[in-house]
């Protein structure tokens, strides 16, 4: 009964986000303490040992987002986006080629980021006018690219912090391409067809080397760091302030990040207390829906939910939670982003009727995957458990 109660909480918590997304943070604020108040008042429930083991991923889900938030203005700042529009073909192709750059910046940056830098250049190329169903296929573009790099989404973040390789993850770029391919056709089409690709009239202004320099430290800092510390924030913070005083952060930007960051961080932690025995098994079917209800819900907790469970395919799991919040606005970060810039995004109406495309890739690319790669479930054991992370351990794979 218990379990029941728990679980209704948490989905009446994430029902409130999709109903309420401006008082996003005091809806997960207030599911997190009725999660713990039931936790602590009707099971054997030790708030401390949960946080002992909880506080490595926590804090450097904080460090992380923060950290990309001041990346993402960096690389903003730099004025490369401005730079590689000069070189987009003209007409529906010009489109289509955008969606492209934008799940290729998404893997080296995160989702979100990329997600802004395609609908800022899409507002300066197409006049204004953006169609739609092409912002939706701008945010699924930022979440298909960066399903399969672990610097590329939160989800994809979380699952390398707890101990998934790299190269687990980076399958789910077959899933990728075979979606990019399907919604890019239809969506750019429907961008051309409402207005054609226009460059800028002026010319962008040199690029700024020393900012890619500071983006490029960045990267690097965060995978020697989590090879070597098991602690990745400590490489993007080291990297951001060595580089601070050749060119100073927006430190302006952390307040609002703040926010964003502390609303994640309460919906991580409110799933890590849900009883997963209580879900169901981990297989292609599982993972195949998972995708679906991350449209719904915020797959951040979703993801901490089947991290918890284990027993998944990573890379699989990786594309479905990435990629399938792109089927609403607010399904992703990258969604809510977009929106808050475009505010005709925010109709679910339009967005399924002129993203009809998204889902129908997510599908296709998913099949893809499954069929090229099978199912491979591996557990995630992080350094400073029981037994070091061994992603060339037998697995089982399901046969197609």
């Amino acid at each position: 009964m218990i379990d029941v109660v728990l679980f209704g909480l948490f989905v009446a918590t994430l029902l409130g986000l999709a109903a309420f997304h401006r008082f996003a943070l005091h809806i997960a604020v207030t599911g997190l303490v009725a999660v713990l108040l039931v936790r602590l008042g009707f099971t054997e429930f030790d708030l401390l040992h949960h946080l002992h083991h909880e506080w490595r991923i926590l804090a450097n889900l904080a460090g992380l987002l923060l950290g990309f938030a001041l990346l993402a203005a960096h690389f903003e700042h730099s004025h490369l986006p401005e730079k590689l529009t000069e070189v987009l073909p003209r007409g529906r192709l010009g489109a289509f080629v955008l969606l492209l750059l934008v799940a290729g910046l998404s893997a080296v940056l995160d989702n979100i980021a990329a997600a802004l830098i395609g609908g800022s250049s899409a507002l300066a190329l197409f006049r204004r006018r953006v169609h739609v169903g092409y912002l939706a296929a701008i945010v699924a573009a930022s979440n298909a690219g960066g399903a399969g790099s672990v610097i590329g989404d939160t989800t994809t973040t979380m699952m390398w912090i707890e101990g998934a390789s790299p190269t687990w993850l980076v399958g789910a770029s077959i899933g990728a391409v075979v979606a990019i391919a399907f919604f890019g056709f239809f969506a750019s089409g429907q961008q051309h067809r409402l207005q054609p690709l226009q460059r800028p009239d002026a010319p962008p202004p040199p690029v700024d080397a020393a900012r890619l320099v500071i983006v490029g430290a960045v990267i690097v800092g965060t995978v020697s760091t989590n090879v070597l510390l098991d602690f990745p924030a400590v490489g993007v913070w080291a990297a951001l302030l060595l580089g601070a005083p050749l060119r100073r952060p927006d430190w302006h930007l952390l307040p609002s990040a703040a926010k964003g960051t502390a609303f994640l961080l309460c919906l991580v932690l409110t799933a890590s207390m849900m009883p997963v025995k209580s879900l169901p098994a981990a297989s292609v079917p599982t993972t195949l829906a998972l995708g679906f209800v991350s449209s719904i819900f915020d797959n951040i907790p979703l993801t901490k939910l089947a991290i918890e469970q284990g027993g998944y395919d990573w890379g699989l799991l990786a594309f479905a939670v990435g990629y399938g919040g792109s089927m609403l606005w607010f399904g992703s970060s990258a969604g809510v982003a977009i929106a808050g810039v475009f505010d005709e995004a925010k109709s679910v109406a339009k967005w399924l009727r002129h993203g009809w495309h998204v889902p129908v890739g997510y599908v296709l690319g998913f099949t893809a995957l499954w069929l090229v790669l099978g199912w491979t479930p591996r557990e995630l054991v992080r350094p400073g458990r029981h037994t070091a992370p061994t992603p060339d351990a037998p697995a089982v794979v399901e046969p197609r």
